[in-house]
């Protein structure tokens, strides 16, 4: 009786084993299929799954992704990146002219603390930067840029520096993204178009691109 048992249960063992084996043999020869589908990238581009995964690889350049803060985006041409500034900044991209100007497009984070608000944050960041004063109400406006809304606040505009905030409020924090052109030559010209300007121009196809929640 023992002895039945036994090799009952080493009949179904090498059945089991059998079956296993037979379903890795023919299954690892079979291609895998992924879905269809593809993914948009900032730039326009679109990437598809691959590998054995069917995940999204990342998107090409000039596309990049900031995952600190959940967005992506496509860096504009002739900018690369350079160092962060101070704490609050996620990300900086510069572009030397051959002139003594420089554009420069700097990303920052800011937390809305429990007691605070988007606005409250916004109106607590904005400072004038020659004078270390809050901007005034007169140097708010707002943009739709692609399918996010800004807050756009004029920060500086002094000595040939003219520095430009968007600001994208969101439920937890809020990011500023600065333009900043410096040796601007007629800066004092009040008829100037600061959206012509290197680094404000550059910042305005950048975050038509923007994608995140």
């Amino acid at each position: 009786m023992k002895s039945l048992l036994l090799g009952i249960v080493l009949i179904i063992i090498v059945g089991f084993g059998g079956l296993v084996y037979r379903n890795a043999v023919e299954y690892s020869t079979r291609p895998i299929t992924c879905p269809l589908d593809a993914m948009t990238c900032p730039d326009g581009t679109s990437v598809a799954r691959t590998g054995t995964s069917c995940t999204f690889p990342a998107c090409p350049l000039p596309n990049t992704t900031l995952p600190d803060i959940g967005v992506a985006f496509a860096i504009p041409d002739g900018f690369t990146a350079a160092a962060l500034p101070d704490a609050a900044s996620v990300a900086a991209y510069e572009q030397t002219a051959m002139s003594s100007e420089l554009a420069r497009i700097i990303v920052r984070q800011y937390a809305i603390e429990a007691s605070s608000t988007a606005l409250m944050t916004i109106q607590q960041t904005a400072m004038n930067g020659a004078s270390g004063m809050p901007a005034p109400t007169t140097a708010y406006s707002s943009t739709m840029l692609g399918s996010h809304r800004f807050t756009v606040v004029s920060l500086e505009r002094f000595e040939g520096i003219i520095d430009t905030a968007y600001y994208l409020a969101r439920s937890t924090d809020v990011l500023r993204f600065d333009a900043i052109d410096r040796g601007v030559p007629n800066w004092t010209n009040p008829n100037l178009d600061t959206a012509l300007l290197p680094a404000h121009r550059a910042l305005i196809r950048l975050l038509a691109t923007l994608q995140g929640r």
